[in-house]
């Protein structure tokens, strides 16, 4: 189902930060075509995004891994910190199975690799506006849990309540098992089971749903 069409006052604006001029020209045209979205400004490095950020509060950063002697997991850091409320799609060149992990961790809102058609990436921003979590992998991604109670948080035995704690404190696998002493295949495997017990689908809802848990409950 297709989008409600905003007033031009309820447009979704669109950050582009890309270091390709043809790419950004691509996204821009698509997005400015796009019934309910403009681009609402075009940014190449970390510095150049953060000031154009502070300008015009868009509602979305499309973001790219490399950016002109810089990194993009670098912005979407500093965008967490310092504008939470703009929300990040990450579109890379690179596989969800390399970065993907690494972007929600850092902050971002979805993961998105540029083989995916135009179609998805225009609903993925609308879906990430309406708060929802999406990812390259299909629609299971998209679905967004609804919060955790405490009584099923409460269901995790000990040693997967310590690794949801981690999970929650922006941590990877592998530094979850240096802290825990354990393998990554073992975090792996808590991972799985939290997952099951908390009727989580992937790994995005679990990042986000333990950084929630932490904010609002302490641990």
């Amino acid at each position: 189902m297709a989008p409600p069409s905003p007033t031009s006052e309820q447009l979704i604006s669109v950050l582009l930060v890309d270091d390709h001029l043809m790419f950004r020209e691509h996204l821009r045209e698509l997005i400015n075509r796009s019934e309910g979205m403009t681009v609402c400004g075009e940014a190449e490095s970390v510095t150049a995004a953060l000031d154009l950020v502070a300008k015009t509060t868009p509602d979305v950063a499309v973001v790219d891994i490399t950016l002109r002697g810089s990194n993009g997991l670098e912005l979407v850091r500093r965008l967490n910190e310092q504008v939470p409320q703009v929300k990040v799609l990450v579109l890379s060149m690179h596989e969800e199975s390399l970065y993907g992990e690494r972007a929600m961790l850092a902050g971002a809102t979805s993961y998105l690799t540029k083989h995916q058609s135009s179609a998805e990436v225009i609903q993925t921003i609308h879906r990430m506006v309406a708060g929802e979590t999406c990812g390259s992998r299909g629609t299971a991604r998209a679905e967004v849990s609804p919060p955790l109670e405490r009584s099923a948080v409460e269901s995790l035995a000990g040693r997967e309540m310590e690794v949801f704690t981690l999970l929650g404190r922006g941590k990877g696998t592998r530094e979850i098992a240096e802290t825990l002493q354990i393998a990554e295949s073992t975090v792996e495997t808590y991972r799985s089971r939290i997952k099951e017990k908390l009727g989580l689908r992937s790994a995005a809802q679990l990042y986000v749903r333990a950084g929630n848990w932490l904010r609002d409950h302490g641990g």
